[in-house]
C-alpha cells in the first residue's frame, strides 16, 4: 500500500468508482487502469468502496483456492463492499453467494446437468439454433451481432433446458437483464425498485412452472431438479426458484458477453481471425484465449473469516476482498506478452470461471456455445468486419460486454 494518491497522476493509483464499470474510462478499457494499479499497488485498499482489490495472478489464485474465505455477503462487516450485496432480510442468497455446507449441498444437486458429457449431448441442438439465427441475417449488408446471435442463443438454450415455453423468452430476457443489475452495489432507488419487481415476477413465474412439473414431469431441467436427490436430500421449491433464477443469469448474460467479446476481439485482430479460419481446429484454444484476454466475468468477491495477510498487507476478519480476474488474466509475471491476443498461445489458463469450490459449474456449456457460435460466424461470413461506430459497453460492475456490435458482412 502507498500514500501517493494525492500526488501527480503518474504516481497516483485509481480507487473507488474509478475501478468499476460505472466509470466511463474504466468501462471503455479497464486494462491500462488495472495494469497501472497492479504495477503500483497490487494489493490495494479501496477506502471509498471499502474493499481490498487484488490484481496479481498469484494473489488471486491463492484467495480463490482458500477454503476459509467466505462468499456469503451477510458475513461481511457492515459498510464494506460485499455487505452491500446481501439480500433483503428473510431472503436467502443464491448458490453463487452461499458457503458450505449449503453451497456444497446445492452444487451437488445441480452440477449433474452440466457435466461435459451431458453438455456435449446438447451440441446438435445448439448448432441448429445457431444456423437458424444466422440464416435470419444472411444476406444483410449490416447487422447487430449481439441482437442477432449473442443474446438469443444462450437465452434459447437455457430456456429449453429449463423447459420454458418459447412464447415467454422475451420476458425471460427482460428478467435476465434486471437480475444482472443485482451485481451493482450502487443501484438507484428506481433501479432497485425495478430489480425487486423483476425478481418477484420471475419467482412467481418459476413457482407456477415448478408446480406444473411436480404434477406433470417432462424431460427438462426443472423436472430433473425436482427428481434430483443426493443422499436422501431434495430441493425445496424456494431453492429451485433461486437456482433457476441464477441459471437464467449465469447461463445467459455471461455467455452473451463471451460470444460478443470473442467476435469483437477477433475482428480487431484480423491476422488471428485468419489463422482460425485456416485452422478451424484451433477454435477450442481460441475460446480459451478470448476468456483470458477479454473475459465476460471480470471480478469476484470473497470475505475474510479470520485475520490474514496477502502479500504483506493485513486483511482483517469480515473485510471484503475483490479479485480482479481480468487483471490477473494479463499479469506479465504469468503470461508472456500478456496484452497480445494469440489463438495459438500455449497453456492458456485463466481465472474467468472463478476457482476453487466456486468454479463455475456452467463452464462446459459456455465453452461449447461460444465455440460453436464463433466458428459458425466465421464460416458463414468470410468478409465480416466491424462497422465504424462508437462502442457502448454495458455498465455492469462484475460483467463486461457490449450493448451492440454492428458488423458489415
Amino acid at each position: 500500500m502507498s500514500d501517493d494518491r494525492a500526488q501527480d497522476p503518474s504516481t497516483r493509483v485509481p480507487t473507488g468508482v474509478e475501478l468499476t464499470a460505472l466509470d466511463p474510462t474504466f468501462r471503455a478499457d479497464p486494462h491500462p487502469v488495472l495494469a497501472h494499479l497492479r504495477e503500483r499497488e497490487p494489493v490495494h485498499y479501496d477506502d471509498v468502496i471499502k474493499r481490498w482489490v487484488l490484481t496479481r495472478e498469484r494473489d488471486c489464485e491463492r484467495v480463490l483456492r482458500d477454503r476459509t474465505m467466505a462468499v456469503d455477503p451477510r458475513k461481511a462487516n457492515e459498510g464494506t463492499y460485499m455487505r452491500l450485496l446481501a439480500p433483503p432480510p428473510g431472503r436467502e442468497p443464491t448458490m453463487l453467494m452461499q458457503d458450505p455446507p449449503q453451497h456444497t449441498r446445492l452444487r451437488a444437486l445441480v452440477t449433474k446437468a452440466f457435466t461435459p458429457r451431458a453438455v456435449e449431448q446438447l451440441a446438435p441442438r445448439i448448432r441448429e439454433i445457431i444456423d437458424d439465427l444466422l440464416a435470419a441475417v444472411d444476406g444483410r449488408p449490416r447487422f447487430d451481432l449481439i441482437e442477432a446471435l449473442a443474446v438469443p442463443l444462450p437465452l434459447i438454450v437455457i430456456a429449453e433446458m429449463l423447459g420454458i415455453d418459447a412464447a415467454d423468452r422475451a420476458r425471460f430476457k427482460r428478467w435476465s437483464d434486471l437480475m444482472a443489475m443485482s451485481f451493482n452495489p450502487r443501484l438507484t432507488d428506481e433501479q432497485r425498485a425495478r430489480l425487486n419487481d423483476g425478481q418477484r415476477e420471475l419467482s412467481e413465474y418459476l413457482g407456477r412452472v415448478i408446480a406444473d412439473r411436480r404434477a406433470h414431469p417432462r424431460p427438462d431441467l426443472i423436472s430433473g431438479l425436482i427428481a434430483a436427490e443426493d443422499n436422501g436430500d431434495r430441493l425445496s421449491d424456494e431453492e429451485m426458484v433461486s437456482l433457476c433464477s441464477l441459471l437464467l443469469v449465469a447461463g445467459n448474460a455471461t455467455t452473451t458477453d463471451l460470444i460478443g467479446n470473442g467476435v469483437w476481439t477477433l475482428l480487431r485482430h484480423p491476422d488471428q481471425m485468419e489463422k482460425l479460419r485456416a485452422q478451424p481446429s484451433l477454435i477450442g484454444r481460441a475460446v480459451e484465449e478470448i476468456l483470458r484476454f477479454e473475459p465476460s466475468v471480470v471480478q469476484t468477491g470473497r470475505i475474510a473469516t479470520h485475520d490474514m495477510e496477502v502479500n504483506g498487507c493485513p486483511i482483517r476478519r469480515g473485510e471484503s476482498v475483490l479479485l480482479s480476474l481480468i487483471a490477473a488474466n494479463r499479469d506479465p509475471d504469468i503470461y508472456p506478452d500478456p496484452h497480445r491476443f494469440d489463438v495459438t498461445r500455449d497453456d492458456v489458463h485463466h481465472h474467468s470461471f472463478g476457482g476453487g469450490a466456486h468454479f463455475c459449474p456452467g463452464a462446459p456449456l459456455a465453452r461449447l456455445e461460444a465455440a460453436l457460435a464463433i466458428a459458425a460466424v466465421l464460416r458463414r461470413f468470410p468478409r465480416l468486419r466491424l462497422a465504424e461506430e462508437t462502442l457502448e459497453w454495458r455498465p455492469y460492475p462484475s460483467l463486461r460486454g457490449l450493448a451492440r456490435l454492428h458488423v458489415l458482412a
